[in-house]
């Protein structure tokens, strides 16, 4: 079982950077592809970026590409999401998970594809 903890979200003016931080225990967490998602209010979940178990596949949505970055430290067992920036849009709650056996890209924008998630944290981008 691995258990997710997200941490450094709140609130941030348009313009404005934040970098969230998501700490994992439990499991072997360089083996585990980890990602980000968000949730907006009435909107569906979506994702946002991952990172393969190497750090040799990053993906992102087109939304963020370009803005944000995604890095993993497996000494510290833990992946960030460098946030630059910011727009009001991209105000939601932010979730990190993580999963194994990936295959493509595609498979990384799947949040069925995750077995382990975070409790979420809050980002607010005001204009």
């Amino acid at each position: 079982q691995v258990h997710l903890v997200e941490s450094g979200g709140g609130l941030v003016q348009a313009g404005g950077s934040l970098r969230l931080s998501c700490a994992a225990s439990g499991g072997t967490f360089s083996a585990l592809g980890l990602g980000w998602f968000r949730q907006a209010p009435g909107k569906e979940r979506e994702f946002v970026a991952a990172i393969s178990w190497s750090g040799g596949t990053i993906v992102f949505a087109d939304s963020v590409r370009g803005r944000f970055t995604i890095s993993r430290d497996n000494g510290k067992n833990t992946v960030y999401l460098q946030m630059n920036s910011l727009k009001p849009e991209d105000t939601a709650v932010y979730y990190c998970a993580a999963g194994s056996g990936y295959s493509g890209s595609g498979s990384y924008r799947d949040y069925r594809r995750y077995d382990y998630w975070g409790q979420g944290i809050q980002v607010t981008v005001s204009s």
